[in-house]
């Protein structure tokens, strides 16, 4: 409510007050959104978004915050609600983690993120469990789709498609 009034002009906007920061929301035609609606929002309109920045990328580069080279299927998540899609060996690739995402990033076989630093959550993570990560990538869950195959190489920081909609899993190297 103190969000879509801040929106509507009817009140100043309230940044203390916002409750539920942590997924976010998105604005369309008068109205407000939860972020995690989104996938079923554009697909019931038949909306594609579309970036030109990231057309025909197959390679992309980030801050290794863990090293490690692996090969496995992208599983983006954007917010909790997705963890579960995650299988053993995934890639797990979203825009940043939370502790919600713990149960998510035990099975994955490597972390790539959009956003963060050396002492993120995904790092820090990503250094206890020993998994190899790549953060600070900015369109990883912009270049990549849930099902690509893509090697992670956290040893100088790039994440590279191998083929689109993957099937199999493998480790390449600690």
């Amino acid at each position: 409510k103190e969000l879509k009034a801040a929106l509507t002009k009817r009140d100043s906007f309230p940044w203390v007050k916002i409750k539920d920061r942590q997924n976010g929301y998105f604005y369309y035609r008068s109205r407000l959104y939860p972020l995690g609606s989104l996938d079923i929002f554009l697909r019931r309109r038949k909306f594609k978004l579309t970036d030109d920045r990231t057309k025909k990328v197959n390679l992309i580069k980030g801050l290794p915050a863990h090293k490690g080279l692996v090969r496995g299927a992208v599983k983006i998540v954007y917010n909790r609600n997705e963890i579960g899609k995650v299988r053993k060996n995934d890639i797990l690739v979203a825009p940043m983690t939370t502790p919600w995402y713990l149960p998510a990033m035990k099975k994955a076989a490597a972390f790539v993120t959009d956003e963060g630093g050396i002492i993120c959550h995904a790092a820090i993570i990503a250094r206890e469990l020993k998994k190899p990560c790549i953060i600070g990538t900015k369109t990883a869950t912009k270049v990549f789709k849930d099902g690509d195959l893509v090697e992670v190489d956290a040893n100088k920081g790039i994440v590279r498609l191998v083929e689109t909609k993957a099937r199999g899993v493998r480790k390449l190297k600690s």
